[in-house]
């Protein structure tokens, strides 16, 4: 017999508002380190293969490591205010 923990209450998806506010929180500051990081190296790359670079270091970074985090601060705020 296994025991499995009861659900928490659920936590409603961000609306689009707060969904493009999580999306600027992570993406700007991104962006701005991975500039200072490499600013000396990008800017002898011509402008698009610049801004590939970018996405290809930023997007992982956003998608896989900041949104998600912000996603459970949302909820910790949610469920906080809830309780």
């Amino acid at each position: 017999m296994s025991t499995t923990p009861a659900p928490g209450p659920a936590v409603p998806p961000p609306s689009k508002r707060q969904l493009a506010l999580m999306i600027w929180l992570a993406v700007f500051p991104t962006l701005t380190v991975i500039n200072l990081a490499l600013g000396s190296w990008l800017e002898l790359l011509h402008p698009v293969l610049r801004t590939f670079v970018l996405a290809t270091v930023a997007v992982p970074i956003v998608i896989y490591g900041i949104v998600p985090q912000l996603q459970r601060l949302r909820a910790q705020l949610i469920l906080r205010s809830a309780g």
